[in-house]
């Protein structure tokens, strides 16, 4: 039996930094709670790594883009001036444009 770490994420894209060979996506997932009895958006932001091909994928994409996007979770760690220092990454296998900024995609398929 294969043991696998995934994530799914649809969100709204915000920053996207695009260097030689990877890429990082910025993207909001809102989650509802309650505050004071009223419900609020509670908005957590993911920076989902992208590697190869994904990139020129990437680059089409705008800030306010709705981006469903798959993936592994990779914990990564490292020393710092002696401390460990743990981290998650969020790699994206397959990704696709659901709307740019507010229109619909043109079907773009899904790497």
């Amino acid at each position: 039996m294969r043991n696998i770490a995934e994530f799914r994420i649809i969100g709204r894209v915000g920053r996207i930094e695009v260097l030689d060979k990877v890429a990082y996506i910025n993207v909001a997932a809102n989650y509802g709670r309650k505050v004071n009895g009223e419900w609020q958006d509670d908005t957590h932001w993911n920076r989902v790594t992208v590697f190869g091909k994904g990139i020129e994928r990437v680059q089409k994409m705008g800030s306010g883009d709705l981006v469903h996007i798959t993936g592994r979770v990779r914990q990564t760690q490292y020393d710092r001036q002696g401390e460990t220092v743990y981290g998650v990454d969020l790699i994206a296998d397959a990704f696709a444009t659901l709307a740019y900024n507010g229109k619909p995609a043109e079907d773009d398929g899904e790497d």
